[in-house]
């Protein structure tokens, strides 16, 4: 397929984990790929690989989305390499460990920008083109955390994936008010996931002993997005028993709710 004909599907935290099988599976799909994190060397052996294996295309950005100007930087590399933004997979992210009390505020002010504010940035700067083409696809990798009681330790990565959830479905119920029946948003909403996130923040040993079937692998998770997103459903939640505990949040008396997330919290969240 000519690359003007092919769609460019932008990922940022592409270089590992759910970003990383995100570029692979729209590759697989015939999307051309613009592919962003801090890491470049791993970015560009994953391009070069993608390419080589499904002869599409790629660019590839090296970027910290922590800097204010970040976003705007990305998208003036892709307008420079004549191309425009049909999809965003705002992927990037990680768990800041500790609390509120013990840390800075300006590591919580970066956590706040890579996984909030940056990703709603980066989607307000591309709906219009997608509007204006009558064509988008936009993913918001939430969590199933964005459904459960906040907890100790927890204090902004709930608080920011049950907003990007409420974002989300806000989105694709304007693309729908609006008459975009062609430009969808999804908040994708997975469990514990196997990936590097866990070995970022310092809580691979505690994850370790959590049972085998809390966990899934991220091909079946990133499929469940892209799947949802072109249904245009606004949530999804992969997996039997995600989809079971984001009921078991909805139904529990609150109270309750918080003491069983907080009984748990100590397993997979480090507050030093």
């Amino acid at each position: 397929m000519p690359m003007s004909d092919r769609k460019l599907m932008l990922i940022t935290g592409a270089s590992a984990g759910i970003g990383e099988e995100f570029a692979k599976q729209y590759a697989e799909l015939g999307w051309d790929l613009a592919l962003t994190a801090r890491r470049a060397d791993r970015l560009e052996k994953l391009a070069r690989d993608l390419e080589e294996k499904y002869q599409i295309s790629s660019i590839v950005i090296s970027q910290d989305l922590a800097r204010a100007n970040s976003v705007d930087t990305i998208l003036k590399e892709i307008k420079e390499a004549g191309r425009h933004v049909d999809g965003v997979v705002n992927n990037a992210g990680y768990g800041l460990p500790g609390t509120f009390f013990n840390t800075k505020w300006k590591d919580q002010a970066a956590f706040m920008r890579v996984l909030f504010t940056a990703p709603i940035e980066l989607t307000h700067k591309v709906l219009g083109g997608m509007a204006e083409r009558g064509f988008g696809r936009i993913i918001n990798v939430a969590s199933l955390a964005g459904y459960t009681p906040g907890s100790n330790g927890h204090t902004l990565y709930a608080s920011v994936k049950s907003g990007m959830i409420k974002f989300s479905e806000s989105i694709q119920a304007e693309a729908e008010a609006a008459g975009y029946e062609n430009v969808h948003c999804t908040a994708l909403c997975p469990g514990f996931t196997w990936s590097e996130f866990h070995d970022v923040n310092g809580t691979r040993e505690k994850t370790n002993e959590m049972p085998d079937w809390m966990w899934m692998e991220a091909a079946p998770v990133v499929e469940a997005g892209i799947r949802a997103c072109e249904r245009g459903q606004p949530v999804v939640v992969p997996g039997a028993v995600n989809k079971g505990l984001a009921t078991l949040s909805k139904i529990l008396p609150e109270p309750l709710g918080r003491a069983m997330v907080g009984a748990q919290s100590k397993r997979f969240r480090s507050t030093e």
